[in-house]
Protein backbone atom coordinates (compact mmCIF):
# COMPACT_ATOMS: atom_id res chain seq x y z
CA UNK A 1 0.00 0.00 0.00
CA UNK A 2 1.39 3.49 -1.10
CA UNK A 3 2.21 5.85 2.36
CA UNK A 4 -0.64 7.86 1.30
CA UNK A 5 -3.00 5.23 1.26
CA UNK A 6 -1.72 4.11 3.99
CA UNK A 7 -2.19 7.42 5.83
CA UNK A 8 -5.46 7.81 4.40
CA UNK A 9 -6.56 4.21 5.61
CA UNK A 10 -4.77 4.94 9.28
CA UNK A 11 -6.67 7.77 10.09
CA UNK A 12 -10.04 6.77 8.74
CA UNK A 13 -9.96 3.85 10.90
CA UNK A 14 -10.24 6.53 13.95
CA UNK A 15 -13.00 8.35 12.34
CA UNK A 16 -15.03 4.45 11.69
CA UNK A 17 -13.91 3.46 15.57
CA UNK A 18 -15.45 6.97 16.29
CA UNK A 19 -18.49 6.59 14.30
CA UNK A 20 -19.43 3.38 15.94
CA UNK A 21 -19.23 5.03 18.80
CA UNK A 22 -21.17 7.72 17.91
CA UNK A 23 -23.81 4.91 17.26
CA UNK A 24 -23.68 2.96 20.12
CA UNK A 25 -24.39 6.58 21.67
CA UNK A 26 -27.72 6.62 19.52
CA UNK A 27 -26.40 9.50 17.29
CA UNK A 28 -25.99 8.43 13.18
CA UNK A 29 -22.77 6.74 12.86
CA UNK A 30 -20.53 9.62 11.21
CA UNK A 31 -17.43 10.89 12.49
CA UNK A 32 -14.72 13.02 11.12
CA UNK A 33 -10.87 13.44 11.53
CA UNK A 34 -8.96 16.40 10.87
CA UNK A 35 -4.93 16.01 10.07
CA UNK A 36 -2.56 19.23 9.39
CA UNK A 37 1.14 18.01 8.95
CA UNK A 38 0.87 14.53 9.74
CA UNK A 39 -1.15 15.54 13.21
CA UNK A 40 -4.62 14.69 14.62
CA UNK A 41 -5.75 18.30 14.86
CA UNK A 42 -9.41 17.79 15.85
CA UNK A 43 -12.33 14.83 15.66
CA UNK A 44 -15.77 15.11 15.79
CA UNK A 45 -18.69 12.37 15.47
CA UNK A 46 -22.64 13.34 15.25
CA UNK A 47 -24.51 14.11 17.98
CA UNK A 48 -27.42 15.50 16.56
CA UNK A 49 -30.12 12.86 18.46
CA UNK A 50 -28.09 13.81 22.13
CA UNK A 51 -27.81 17.24 21.66
CA UNK A 52 -31.05 17.54 19.87
CA UNK A 53 -29.37 19.82 17.01
CA UNK A 54 -29.88 19.31 13.97
CA UNK A 55 -26.41 20.91 12.81
CA UNK A 56 -24.44 18.65 15.39
CA UNK A 57 -23.11 17.13 12.14
CA UNK A 58 -19.32 15.49 12.82
CA UNK A 59 -17.47 17.46 10.27
CA UNK A 60 -18.84 20.73 11.82
CA UNK A 61 -18.20 19.36 15.23
CA UNK A 62 -14.37 18.63 14.26
CA UNK A 63 -13.84 21.93 12.39
CA UNK A 64 -15.06 24.13 15.39
CA UNK A 65 -12.83 22.46 17.37
CA UNK A 66 -9.62 23.13 15.24
CA UNK A 67 -10.69 26.70 14.72
CA UNK A 68 -11.08 27.15 18.25
CA UNK A 69 -8.00 25.36 19.38
CA UNK A 70 -5.81 27.31 16.58
CA UNK A 71 -8.24 30.80 17.29
CA UNK A 72 -8.33 30.84 13.51
CA UNK A 73 -11.25 30.47 10.62
CA UNK A 74 -8.19 29.19 8.21
CA UNK A 75 -7.96 25.46 8.15
CA UNK A 76 -5.31 25.88 4.75
CA UNK A 77 -3.45 22.73 4.92
CA UNK A 78 -5.43 20.33 6.42
CA UNK A 79 -7.16 17.13 5.73
CA UNK A 80 -10.58 16.19 6.57
CA UNK A 81 -10.99 12.30 6.80
CA UNK A 82 -15.68 11.29 6.91
CA UNK A 83 -17.07 7.78 7.44
CA UNK A 84 -19.64 9.40 5.65
CA UNK A 85 -20.13 11.77 2.31
CA UNK A 86 -20.22 15.69 3.65
CA UNK A 87 -24.01 17.21 3.39
CA UNK A 88 -24.34 19.97 1.59
CA UNK A 89 -24.16 22.07 4.80
CA UNK A 90 -20.74 20.16 5.74
CA UNK A 91 -19.36 20.85 2.63
CA UNK A 92 -20.01 24.36 2.33
CA UNK A 93 -18.34 24.75 6.08
CA UNK A 94 -15.10 22.50 5.26
CA UNK A 95 -14.88 24.78 1.87
CA UNK A 96 -15.15 27.96 4.25
CA UNK A 97 -12.54 26.93 6.53
CA UNK A 98 -10.03 26.12 3.60
CA UNK A 99 -9.36 22.88 4.34
CA UNK A 100 -7.79 21.28 1.26
CA UNK A 101 -8.17 17.65 0.83
CA UNK A 102 -11.00 15.49 1.64
CA UNK A 103 -11.05 11.74 2.26
CA UNK A 104 -14.70 9.65 1.74
CA UNK A 105 -15.78 6.34 3.28
CA UNK A 106 -19.56 5.70 2.52
CA UNK A 107 -20.84 7.45 -0.67
CA UNK A 108 -24.62 8.87 -0.34
CA UNK A 109 -25.15 6.98 -3.58
CA UNK A 110 -24.15 3.62 -2.23
CA UNK A 111 -26.84 3.82 0.50
CA UNK A 112 -29.49 4.47 -2.11
CA UNK A 113 -30.50 7.36 -0.42
CA UNK A 114 -33.70 8.93 -1.47
CA UNK A 115 -33.58 12.33 0.34
CA UNK A 116 -30.44 13.23 -1.36
CA UNK A 117 -31.37 13.47 -4.75
CA UNK A 118 -28.73 14.18 -7.17
CA UNK A 119 -26.05 15.20 -4.73
CA UNK A 120 -22.67 14.47 -4.69
CA UNK A 121 -19.54 16.32 -3.40
CA UNK A 122 -18.71 15.94 -6.92
CA UNK A 123 -22.22 18.52 -7.93
CA UNK A 124 -21.74 20.48 -5.23
CA UNK A 125 -18.20 21.99 -6.56
CA UNK A 126 -18.91 21.70 -9.35
CA UNK A 127 -22.05 24.15 -8.54
CA UNK A 128 -20.30 25.87 -6.39
CA UNK A 129 -16.85 26.23 -8.81
CA UNK A 130 -14.99 25.62 -5.52
CA UNK A 131 -12.05 23.88 -5.38
CA UNK A 132 -10.92 20.38 -3.10
CA UNK A 133 -9.25 17.87 -3.55
CA UNK A 134 -11.19 14.55 -3.33
CA UNK A 135 -9.91 11.18 -2.53
CA UNK A 136 -12.71 8.57 -2.40
CA UNK A 137 -12.89 4.68 -1.24
CA UNK A 138 -11.08 4.53 1.92
CA UNK A 139 -12.68 2.09 3.88
CA UNK A 140 -15.77 2.63 1.78
CA UNK A 141 -17.18 -0.73 2.09
CA UNK A 142 -16.68 -1.26 6.14
CA UNK A 143 -18.14 2.62 6.36
CA UNK A 144 -21.32 2.22 4.12
CA UNK A 145 -22.23 -1.42 5.72
CA UNK A 146 -22.11 0.28 9.24
CA UNK A 147 -24.22 3.57 7.49
CA UNK A 148 -26.81 0.59 6.28
CA UNK A 149 -26.90 -1.56 9.27
CA UNK A 150 -27.59 1.89 11.08
CA UNK A 151 -30.48 2.62 8.34
CA UNK A 152 -32.13 -1.19 8.83
CA UNK A 153 -32.37 -0.21 12.73
CA UNK A 154 -33.99 2.75 12.11
CA UNK A 155 -36.58 1.30 10.00
CA UNK A 156 -37.74 -1.04 12.53
CA UNK A 157 -38.20 1.60 15.10
CA UNK A 158 -40.75 3.35 13.73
Amino acid sequence: MHSDAMEHHRYMQLAFADAREACAAGNRPVAAVIVRDGEIIATGRNTIYADHDPSAHAEVAAIRVACRKFETLDLSGATLYSTLEPCPMCLWLILEAKIERLVLGARHAALKRLDTGDYSVETFLALTRRPLELVTGVLEQQCTDLRLQWMREQATKR
